[in-house]
């Protein structure tokens, strides 16, 4: 009897280091959204929890580890075209299995670029994300956060989000009175977009700088030109026969990786098209853990 005692108490342990509290939503704009104007009647969001559209006020919502807290923290970016977002399976549960691997995990509703309700469509996603980053380092030590491990992780459309997070943090669009890093410290980038020129996805491109984009704006918008040396060290994951998103996006963005120095792994798989989330059926080899090893390995979690 003694035994079975011990082992119930092991079970529930080990069971309480790797909860998650309830998830709590932040207003990301408390004091009015940055680059906006009056919404039409008729643009209501529209939330069914897997997928997200006409996004007004934009949220973060916080899946905050109940245990066993590593420091480390994640800012998490659906895809979705830049026409909705897929909550759900590239989002929701994402932060929740982050939360319960000690990872602060929070999960960005952002504006998805209109000029019905912004002044430029092209910066308003990006605005999103920098406050995103900004609340969690200026609330790190609220959420029991280390302030140089806070990184993202975006999913296609959301994947070219938070790699333009990741190149483009040192000109700040939005307030920035205590001059707070807007670098994520890591990127993680499943099945991105990450150029707007030949390879890139038609219907991410149109959404946020027209079909008409001048080529100063492609160029702008490219992510793969606009890594340096101080780029974040970045991990990879895309499908071979992805035929929404082109393989050659993370290839082309780790050939730009590699040649300034920055550290940077891929994991390329031969089969499972687009949007499969956290779930590449075709294989036994799960991206997610690949993931874990890999912040482990770049000392982003403890080994």
């Amino acid at each position: 009897m003694k035994s079975l005692k011990l082992v119930f108490a092991l079970f529930i342990l080990a069971s309480s280091c790797f909860a998650q509290t309830e998830p709590k939503v932040f207003n990301l704009y408390p004091n009015g959204v940055p680059n906006s104007k009056p919404a039409p009647v008729d643009y209501v969001e529209r939330n069914n929890n897997n997928s997200i559209s006409r996004v007004t006020e934009p949220t973060l919502t916080a899946y905050l580890p109940a245990g066993r807290a590593s420091g480390s923290a994640i800012v998490i970016i659906p895809g979705g075209g830049y026409s909705g977002i897929a909550n759900g399976h590239e989002g929701i549960d994402v932060a929740k299995r982050f939360a319960e691997n000690g990872v602060a995990a929070f999960l960005l509703k952002y504006r998805l670029p209109s000029d019905l309700i912004m002044n430029d469509r092209s910066i308003g996603p990006l605005q999103d994300a920098q406050r995103a980053i900004q609340m969690v380092r200026e609330r790190a030590s609220e959420w029991k956060v280390d302030t140089n491990k806070i990184g993202v992780l975006g999913f296609s459309a959301g994947g070219h989000l938070a790699s333009t997070l990741g190149t483009h943090y040192s000109k700040a669009l939005i307030d920035n009175k205590l001059n707070t890093k807007l670098r994520p410290d890591f990127m993680a980038l499943i099945y991105p977009v990450i150029t707007m020129g030949e390879f890139t996805h038609g219907g991410s491109k149109k959404n946020l700088i027209g079909s008409d984009a001048t080529a100063e704006q492609m160029n702008l918008y490219s992510n793969q030109l606009q890594v340096d040396a101080n780029t974040p060290p970045t991990f990879m994951v895309h499908a071979q026969n992805d035929n929404v998103v082109s393989i050659q996006n993370p290839l082309i963005m780790y050939q730009a990786l590699v040649k300034a120095g920055v550290k940077a792994e891929m994991h390329l798989y031969q089969a499972g098209g687009h949007g499969f989330g956290m779930n590449n059926k075709t294989t036994t080899d799960p991206w997610f853990e690949r993931c874990i090893n890999w912040l482990k390995t770049n000392d982003f979690l403890p080994k």
